[in-house]
Protein backbone atom coordinates (compact mmCIF):
# COMPACT_ATOMS: atom_id res chain seq x y z
CA UNK A 1 0.00 0.00 0.00
CA UNK A 2 1.41 3.42 -0.98
CA UNK A 3 2.72 5.58 1.80
CA UNK A 4 0.99 8.98 1.64
CA UNK A 5 3.35 11.96 1.87
CA UNK A 6 2.68 15.68 1.81
CA UNK A 7 4.04 18.15 -0.74
CA UNK A 8 6.64 19.34 1.81
CA UNK A 9 7.64 15.79 2.58
CA UNK A 10 8.00 15.14 -1.14
CA UNK A 11 10.31 18.15 -1.48
CA UNK A 12 12.40 16.99 1.46
CA UNK A 13 12.55 13.53 0.00
CA UNK A 14 13.98 14.87 -3.26
CA UNK A 15 16.71 16.72 -1.39
CA UNK A 16 17.64 13.74 0.76
CA UNK A 17 17.34 10.91 -1.71
CA UNK A 18 20.72 11.11 -3.46
CA UNK A 19 21.83 7.80 -1.96
CA UNK A 20 18.89 5.89 -3.37
CA UNK A 21 17.77 7.82 -6.43
CA UNK A 22 20.14 7.70 -9.37
CA UNK A 23 19.08 10.54 -11.63
CA UNK A 24 21.14 10.71 -14.81
CA UNK A 25 19.62 13.47 -16.94
CA UNK A 26 21.53 13.20 -20.20
CA UNK A 27 19.66 14.94 -23.00
CA UNK A 28 22.73 15.13 -25.22
CA UNK A 29 24.48 11.88 -24.46
CA UNK A 30 25.10 9.16 -21.92
CA UNK A 31 23.34 5.88 -21.38
CA UNK A 32 21.87 3.75 -18.66
CA UNK A 33 24.00 1.84 -16.19
CA UNK A 34 22.40 -1.57 -16.00
CA UNK A 35 22.84 -4.00 -13.13
CA UNK A 36 21.34 -7.43 -12.59
CA UNK A 37 20.76 -7.30 -8.84
CA UNK A 38 17.07 -6.49 -9.17
CA UNK A 39 17.55 -3.40 -7.00
CA UNK A 40 17.77 -0.96 -9.90
CA UNK A 41 15.39 -0.12 -12.73
CA UNK A 42 16.41 2.05 -15.69
CA UNK A 43 13.95 4.45 -17.33
CA UNK A 44 14.58 6.03 -20.73
CA UNK A 45 12.18 8.96 -21.11
CA UNK A 46 11.39 11.81 -23.46
CA UNK A 47 12.07 15.15 -21.82
CA UNK A 48 9.43 17.14 -19.98
CA UNK A 49 8.52 15.02 -16.94
CA UNK A 50 11.70 15.08 -14.86
CA UNK A 51 10.33 17.34 -12.12
CA UNK A 52 7.37 15.01 -11.64
CA UNK A 53 9.51 11.87 -11.79
CA UNK A 54 11.90 12.94 -9.03
CA UNK A 55 9.57 12.72 -6.01
CA UNK A 56 7.68 9.75 -7.44
CA UNK A 57 10.87 7.77 -8.10
CA UNK A 58 12.10 8.69 -4.63
CA UNK A 59 8.85 7.46 -3.07
CA UNK A 60 9.06 4.25 -5.09
CA UNK A 61 12.60 3.69 -3.83
CA UNK A 62 11.50 4.35 -0.27
CA UNK A 63 8.75 1.75 -0.54
CA UNK A 64 10.60 -0.96 -2.44
CA UNK A 65 14.33 -0.42 -2.01
CA UNK A 66 14.62 -0.35 -5.81
CA UNK A 67 16.56 2.66 -7.09
CA UNK A 68 15.77 4.33 -10.40
CA UNK A 69 18.34 5.21 -13.02
CA UNK A 70 16.83 7.90 -15.26
CA UNK A 71 18.06 8.84 -18.74
CA UNK A 72 16.40 11.66 -20.66
CA UNK A 73 16.52 12.42 -24.38
CA UNK A 74 14.35 13.54 -27.28
CA UNK A 75 11.37 11.37 -28.17
CA UNK A 76 12.96 9.71 -31.19
CA UNK A 77 16.37 9.36 -29.58
CA UNK A 78 14.86 7.38 -26.69
CA UNK A 79 13.75 4.67 -29.11
CA UNK A 80 16.96 4.86 -31.13
CA UNK A 81 19.00 4.17 -28.00
CA UNK A 82 16.97 1.11 -27.11
CA UNK A 83 17.41 -0.15 -30.67
CA UNK A 84 21.18 0.42 -30.67
CA UNK A 85 21.60 -1.30 -27.31
CA UNK A 86 19.85 -4.56 -28.21
CA UNK A 87 23.09 -6.53 -27.89
CA UNK A 88 23.66 -5.02 -24.43
CA UNK A 89 20.24 -3.99 -23.08
CA UNK A 90 20.17 -1.09 -20.64
CA UNK A 91 16.61 0.22 -20.53
CA UNK A 92 13.81 -1.41 -18.56
CA UNK A 93 11.05 1.12 -19.20
CA UNK A 94 10.59 3.42 -22.18
CA UNK A 95 8.48 6.58 -22.00
CA UNK A 96 8.06 8.58 -25.18
CA UNK A 97 5.50 10.34 -27.35
CA UNK A 98 3.61 8.97 -30.34
CA UNK A 99 4.37 7.85 -32.98
CA UNK A 100 7.67 6.78 -31.43
CA UNK A 101 6.13 4.40 -28.90
CA UNK A 102 4.30 2.77 -31.82
CA UNK A 103 7.62 2.65 -33.66
CA UNK A 104 9.23 0.86 -30.71
CA UNK A 105 6.42 -1.70 -30.71
CA UNK A 106 6.65 -2.20 -34.48
CA UNK A 107 10.42 -2.73 -34.25
CA UNK A 108 9.83 -5.39 -31.60
CA UNK A 109 11.61 -3.35 -28.93
CA UNK A 110 8.79 -3.72 -26.40
CA UNK A 111 7.14 -6.63 -24.61
CA UNK A 112 3.78 -7.10 -22.95
CA UNK A 113 4.34 -5.94 -19.38
CA UNK A 114 1.70 -8.07 -17.67
CA UNK A 115 0.79 -5.04 -15.56
CA UNK A 116 -2.87 -4.44 -14.70
CA UNK A 117 -4.05 -1.54 -16.90
CA UNK A 118 -7.79 -2.12 -16.49
CA UNK A 119 -8.26 1.40 -15.08
CA UNK A 120 -6.90 2.95 -18.28
CA UNK A 121 -9.31 3.67 -21.11
CA UNK A 122 -9.00 1.28 -24.07
CA UNK A 123 -8.12 4.13 -26.44
CA UNK A 124 -5.11 4.96 -24.26
CA UNK A 125 -3.31 1.63 -24.36
CA UNK A 126 -2.08 -1.05 -26.73
CA UNK A 127 -4.49 -4.01 -27.06
CA UNK A 128 -1.48 -6.32 -26.83
CA UNK A 129 -0.27 -4.81 -23.57
CA UNK A 130 2.99 -3.37 -24.93
CA UNK A 131 2.34 0.26 -24.00
CA UNK A 132 -0.02 2.41 -21.96
CA UNK A 133 -0.57 6.14 -21.54
CA UNK A 134 1.27 7.48 -18.50
CA UNK A 135 0.13 11.12 -18.79
CA UNK A 136 -2.19 12.97 -21.17
CA UNK A 137 -0.70 15.94 -23.01
CA UNK A 138 -1.22 18.24 -26.03
CA UNK A 139 0.87 20.09 -28.60
CA UNK A 140 1.12 23.84 -28.12
CA UNK A 141 3.31 26.81 -29.05
CA UNK A 142 5.10 29.27 -26.82
CA UNK A 143 5.95 32.93 -27.37
CA UNK A 144 8.15 35.47 -25.65
CA UNK A 145 6.03 38.00 -23.70
CA UNK A 146 6.97 40.67 -26.27
CA UNK A 147 4.80 38.86 -28.84
CA UNK A 148 1.08 39.63 -29.00
CA UNK A 149 -0.40 36.18 -29.50
CA UNK A 150 -4.10 37.08 -29.62
CA UNK A 151 -5.30 36.20 -33.10
CA UNK A 152 -1.80 35.16 -34.23
CA UNK A 153 -2.10 32.97 -37.32
CA UNK A 154 0.07 30.41 -39.04
CA UNK A 155 0.60 32.91 -41.86
CA UNK A 156 1.72 35.55 -39.36
CA UNK A 157 4.64 33.32 -38.37
CA UNK A 158 6.05 33.78 -41.87
CA UNK A 159 6.40 37.56 -41.41
CA UNK A 160 9.93 39.07 -41.58
CA UNK A 161 9.96 40.01 -37.88
CA UNK A 162 10.25 36.30 -37.03
CA UNK A 163 13.28 35.66 -39.23
CA UNK A 164 15.91 33.92 -37.08
CA UNK A 165 13.56 34.17 -34.09
CA UNK A 166 11.41 31.08 -34.68
CA UNK A 167 12.29 27.44 -34.18
CA UNK A 168 10.42 24.17 -33.91
CA UNK A 169 11.77 20.74 -33.03
CA UNK A 170 12.52 18.45 -35.92
CA UNK A 171 9.80 16.16 -37.32
CA UNK A 172 10.94 12.56 -37.23
CA UNK A 173 13.26 13.21 -34.28
CA UNK A 174 11.13 14.95 -31.66
CA UNK A 175 7.59 13.98 -30.76
CA UNK A 176 6.43 17.59 -30.53
CA UNK A 177 8.08 18.40 -33.85
CA UNK A 178 6.44 15.42 -35.51
CA UNK A 179 3.12 16.62 -34.07
CA UNK A 180 3.62 19.99 -35.78
CA UNK A 181 3.90 18.23 -39.14
CA UNK A 182 0.92 15.98 -38.34
CA UNK A 183 -1.24 18.94 -37.30
CA UNK A 184 -0.41 20.92 -40.43
CA UNK A 185 -1.25 17.84 -42.52
CA UNK A 186 -4.63 17.72 -40.80
CA UNK A 187 -5.22 21.43 -41.47
CA UNK A 188 -3.86 21.81 -45.00
CA UNK A 189 -3.33 18.31 -46.39
CA UNK A 190 0.07 16.73 -46.91
CA UNK A 191 1.16 18.89 -49.82
CA UNK A 192 -0.25 22.02 -48.22
CA UNK A 193 1.74 21.28 -45.04
CA UNK A 194 4.93 20.90 -47.07
CA UNK A 195 4.26 24.11 -48.97
CA UNK A 196 3.73 26.00 -45.71
CA UNK A 197 6.80 24.59 -43.96
CA UNK A 198 8.90 25.22 -47.04
CA UNK A 199 7.97 28.92 -46.85
CA UNK A 200 8.34 29.03 -43.04
CA UNK A 201 11.91 27.77 -43.40
CA UNK A 202 13.04 31.31 -44.21
CA UNK A 203 12.36 32.20 -40.56
CA UNK A 204 13.35 28.89 -38.93
CA UNK A 205 16.61 28.91 -36.94
CA UNK A 206 17.28 25.27 -37.77
CA UNK A 207 16.81 21.71 -36.54
CA UNK A 208 16.44 20.72 -32.89
CA UNK A 209 16.10 17.15 -31.69
CA UNK A 210 14.76 18.30 -28.30
CA UNK A 211 11.72 20.52 -27.79
CA UNK A 212 12.58 21.18 -24.15
CA UNK A 213 15.73 23.12 -25.05
CA UNK A 214 13.65 25.71 -26.90
CA UNK A 215 11.93 26.90 -23.72
CA UNK A 216 14.98 28.68 -22.32
CA UNK A 217 15.61 30.39 -25.65
CA UNK A 218 12.07 31.77 -25.77
CA UNK A 219 12.27 32.79 -22.11
CA UNK A 220 15.47 34.77 -22.76
CA UNK A 221 14.21 36.30 -25.98
CA UNK A 222 16.71 34.48 -28.21
CA UNK A 223 13.59 33.11 -29.91
CA UNK A 224 10.21 34.76 -30.19
CA UNK A 225 8.21 31.62 -31.01
CA UNK A 226 8.78 27.88 -30.64
CA UNK A 227 6.70 24.74 -30.37
CA UNK A 228 6.13 22.84 -27.15
CA UNK A 229 3.47 20.92 -25.27
CA UNK A 230 1.09 21.95 -22.52
CA UNK A 231 2.55 19.72 -19.81
CA UNK A 232 6.18 20.61 -20.33
CA UNK A 233 5.56 24.32 -20.83
CA UNK A 234 3.24 24.79 -17.84
CA UNK A 235 5.60 22.76 -15.65
CA UNK A 236 8.52 24.97 -16.74
CA UNK A 237 6.57 28.11 -15.84
CA UNK A 238 5.55 26.63 -12.48
CA UNK A 239 8.89 25.14 -11.49
CA UNK A 240 11.39 27.54 -13.05
CA UNK A 241 9.44 30.78 -13.34
CA UNK A 242 9.89 30.83 -17.11
CA UNK A 243 8.37 33.82 -18.85
CA UNK A 244 6.59 32.81 -22.01
CA UNK A 245 2.99 32.47 -23.11
CA UNK A 246 1.22 29.43 -24.53
CA UNK A 247 -0.86 29.87 -27.66
CA UNK A 248 -2.24 28.11 -30.73
CA UNK A 249 -1.73 29.64 -34.20
CA UNK A 250 -5.02 30.08 -36.03
CA UNK A 251 -5.93 29.28 -39.60
CA UNK A 252 -7.25 32.06 -41.83
CA UNK A 253 -10.80 31.45 -40.57
CA UNK A 254 -9.71 32.00 -36.96
CA UNK A 255 -9.94 28.37 -35.89
CA UNK A 256 -7.28 26.96 -33.57
CA UNK A 257 -6.32 23.28 -33.34
CA UNK A 258 -3.95 20.98 -31.50
CA UNK A 259 -2.91 17.33 -31.41
CA UNK A 260 -3.32 14.98 -28.45
CA UNK A 261 0.26 14.02 -27.58
CA UNK A 262 0.46 11.81 -24.47
CA UNK A 263 3.50 10.42 -22.70
CA UNK A 264 3.25 6.68 -23.26
CA UNK A 265 5.08 3.97 -21.31
CA UNK A 266 6.20 0.49 -22.32
CA UNK A 267 8.52 -2.22 -21.06
CA UNK A 268 11.64 -2.85 -23.13
CA UNK A 269 11.69 -6.29 -24.73
CA UNK A 270 14.99 -7.26 -23.11
CA UNK A 271 14.48 -5.37 -19.86
CA UNK A 272 17.30 -6.47 -17.51
CA UNK A 273 15.02 -6.03 -14.50
CA UNK A 274 11.57 -7.17 -15.63
CA UNK A 275 10.06 -7.67 -12.20
CA UNK A 276 11.37 -4.38 -10.81
CA UNK A 277 10.20 -2.59 -13.96
CA UNK A 278 6.72 -4.08 -13.61
CA UNK A 279 6.59 -2.83 -10.03
CA UNK A 280 7.53 0.68 -11.15
CA UNK A 281 4.90 0.63 -13.91
CA UNK A 282 2.25 -0.48 -11.43
CA UNK A 283 3.32 2.26 -9.04
CA UNK A 284 3.25 5.03 -11.68
CA UNK A 285 -0.20 3.94 -12.92
CA UNK A 286 -1.70 3.69 -9.43
CA UNK A 287 -4.48 6.08 -8.51
CA UNK A 288 -2.44 7.75 -5.77
CA UNK A 289 0.39 8.62 -8.13
CA UNK A 290 -1.85 9.50 -11.05
CA UNK A 291 -3.71 11.97 -8.83
CA UNK A 292 -0.52 14.04 -8.65
CA UNK A 293 -0.31 14.52 -12.43
CA UNK A 294 -2.60 17.54 -12.45
CA UNK A 295 -1.24 19.59 -9.53
CA UNK A 296 2.40 18.46 -9.76
CA UNK A 297 3.03 17.80 -13.48
CA UNK A 298 0.33 19.89 -15.18
CA UNK A 299 -0.70 16.76 -17.08
CA UNK A 300 -3.87 14.65 -17.34
CA UNK A 301 -4.45 11.12 -16.06
CA UNK A 302 -5.78 8.48 -18.45
CA UNK A 303 -7.39 6.55 -15.58
CA UNK A 304 -11.15 6.40 -16.06
CA UNK A 305 -11.72 6.78 -12.31
CA UNK A 306 -9.82 10.07 -12.15
CA UNK A 307 -11.68 12.11 -14.75
CA UNK A 308 -12.73 14.60 -12.09
CA UNK A 309 -9.44 14.64 -10.18
CA UNK A 310 -8.08 18.11 -9.27
CA UNK A 311 -5.87 19.67 -11.92
CA UNK A 312 -3.03 22.13 -11.71
CA UNK A 313 -3.44 25.89 -11.71
CA UNK A 314 -3.78 26.88 -14.44
CA UNK A 315 -5.19 23.59 -15.67
CA UNK A 316 -4.25 22.08 -19.03
CA UNK A 317 -7.97 22.12 -19.88
CA UNK A 318 -8.05 25.90 -19.63
CA UNK A 319 -5.70 26.10 -22.61
CA UNK A 320 -7.94 23.87 -24.72
CA UNK A 321 -11.01 26.09 -24.56
CA UNK A 322 -12.29 26.71 -28.09
CA UNK A 323 -9.41 24.63 -29.48
CA UNK A 324 -10.14 21.59 -31.67
CA UNK A 325 -8.24 18.52 -30.45
CA UNK A 326 -7.10 16.17 -33.21
CA UNK A 327 -6.39 12.54 -32.27
CA UNK A 328 -4.55 10.98 -35.23
CA UNK A 329 -4.27 7.31 -36.05
CA UNK A 330 -0.69 7.10 -34.86
CA UNK A 331 -0.12 3.72 -36.50
CA UNK A 332 -1.03 5.31 -39.82
CA UNK A 333 1.23 8.24 -39.02
CA UNK A 334 4.03 5.77 -38.33
CA UNK A 335 3.42 3.90 -41.59
CA UNK A 336 3.89 7.13 -43.53
CA UNK A 337 6.52 8.69 -41.30
CA UNK A 338 9.66 7.86 -43.28
CA UNK A 339 8.21 9.11 -46.55
CA UNK A 340 6.65 12.15 -44.87
CA UNK A 341 9.93 13.09 -43.20
CA UNK A 342 11.81 12.62 -46.47
CA UNK A 343 9.29 14.89 -48.20
CA UNK A 344 9.62 17.41 -45.35
CA UNK A 345 13.42 17.43 -45.66
CA UNK A 346 13.17 18.01 -49.40
CA UNK A 347 10.62 20.79 -49.00
CA UNK A 348 12.66 22.61 -46.35
CA UNK A 349 16.13 21.80 -47.63
CA UNK A 350 17.07 20.42 -44.24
Amino acid sequence: MRISISRLARAALIAGSAATLVLSVAACGGTGTSTTDGKTVTVYSADGMADWYKPEFAEFTKQTGISVNYVEAGSGEVVNRVDKEQSNPQADLVVTLPPFIQKAAKQNLLQASGVDTSAIAAADKDPGGKYVTLAGNYLTFIANPSVHTDGLTWDDLRKPEYKGKLQYSTPGQAGDGTAVLVLLQQLYGKQGALDYLGKLQANNVGPSSSTGKLQTKVDKGELLVANGDIQMNLAEIKNSGAKFNLFYPATADGKRSTVALPYVMGMAKSAPHHDAAAKLMTFLLSADVQKTLGPDAMAVSARTDLKDAPSGTPSPASYLKDVTVVTPDWNKVLDDLDSDVAAYQKATGS
